[in-house]
């Protein structure tokens, strides 16, 4: 079974008050020299089966019509290792 990760954002120049209001919080929270902050969506499917060309063209397919709105958003489609361990918690 494989992973393959959808990064959605709002592309750039659309407004972001989620982010913002994250960045003017930033400070206040002792963490500085952040100069701006954007917000986005991380989906994480798990495919039966391998990971080949017809896989990744059907998730594109499924991103662009169904988890991002691509008036407003950007989307990225990778697949990830399974041994790769990131973010995790202290």
């Amino acid at each position: 079974m494989a992973r393959v990760v959808v990064d959605v954002m709002l592309k750039p120049e659309i407004l972001d008050p989620q982010g913002q209001a994250v960045q003017r919080a930033l400070p206040r929270l002792g963490f500085e020299g952040i100069s701006d902050v954007r917000q986005g969506k991380r989906f994480e499917l798990e495919v039966d089966g391998p990971v080949d060309d017809a896989a990744l063209a059907r998730i594109h397919d499924l991103a662009e019509s169904f988890l991002a709105n691509t008036v407003i958003e950007d989307f990225t489609v990778k697949v990830e290792s399974d041994d790769v361990v990131t973010g995790a918690a202290k």
